[in-house]
């Protein structure tokens, strides 16, 4: 089994300042995935710019200090779950016009948070649809969170995509983004900057520039931190280019060397 992390930054114009499909990277990857090989599969989504201005605009996961502010998160977080359900629909209807058989699950309707981490999910759904063949498409979303000060939060596709691993021990993790992979040290200050085959640590990176993007959800770093917890219990994952033709597919079939592995210390 594969889990199959698309950035938002793939799949919608996250740039933008009101919610933008992507729909030609979108139909390419669906075609992609429709044309590979895999046995099990679970596509987990960004929000890109369905979800990310309007959890800026409202401070979904800020502390709530009066029953106005509330009021306004509420509408804030109302606003957010549909429309990242806006996305995950079209997100779905992509894959299904290839022939991949997509069941949408809500994260909002079966995980909960405290202070911005998973602390309850019950994931027996998602197995049986697994045992099933179906492809379940989970996406970054907002949730009810446990702790008294913020009430809501902002659940990163990334945070989405450590826990089902950590729980469903799939045989790797692929993060598709709009990057290369993990360089050495930002290539936009530094020419010489080169890609890394292999992270295992922060360490080995000359300077964090690179990954620490702002981003509602972490941005890269983020994405590193999660994936570096996931190596430590033996899972692996790839960081790939998802806007480069064929990548998605040649990284489901198993072909080595397309991104950043991140695994751990051997």
């Amino acid at each position: 089994m594969i889990i199959l992390k698309l950035g938002g930054s793939v799949i919608t114009r996250k740039d933008s300042l009101t919610p933008t499909l992507d729909s030609n990277n979108l139909t390419r990857i669906a075609r992609e995935i429709s044309n590979s090989s895999h046995h099990k599969l679970i596509v987990v989504h960004g929000a890109g710019s369905f979800g990310h201005p309007y959890a800026k605009e409202y401070a979904i996961g800020s502390e709530i200090k009066s029953t106005q502010e509330l009021t306004r998160k509420k509408m804030g977080f109302s606003k957010t779950q549909n429309s990242v359900k806006n996305l995950n629909a079209q997100v779905c209807q992509h894959l299904l016009e290839q022939e991949i058989p997509a069941v949408s699950i809500q994260p909002s309707s079966f995980i909960e948070t405290h202070n911005k981490r998973i602390i309850n999910a019950d994931l027996d759904l998602i197995s049986k649809y697994l045992d099933l063949g179906f492809v379940p498409v989970l996406y970054g979303d907002v949730v009810l969170d446990m702790d008294k000060k913020i009430k809501m939060a902002v659940l990163s596709g990334d945070q989405i995509v450590k826990y089902l691993a950590e729980n469903l021990k799939p045989e790797k993790v692929i993060l598709g983004s709009d990057v290369d992979g993990i360089y050495n040290r930002d290539p936009k200050k530094y020419p010489d900057a080169h890609l890394m085959k292999v992270v295992t640590s922060y360490k080995e990176l000359e300077s964090t520039d690179n990954i620490q993007t702002v981003d509602v959800t972490g941005g890269m770093g983020g994405k590193l931190g999660e994936l570096l917890e996931l190596a430590k219990i033996g899972i692996e994952s790839e960081i790939i280019n998802a806007n480069h033709d064929n990548n998605i597919k040649k990284a489901l079939n198993g072909e080595k060397g397309i991104g950043t592995l991140i695994r751990n210390e051997k």
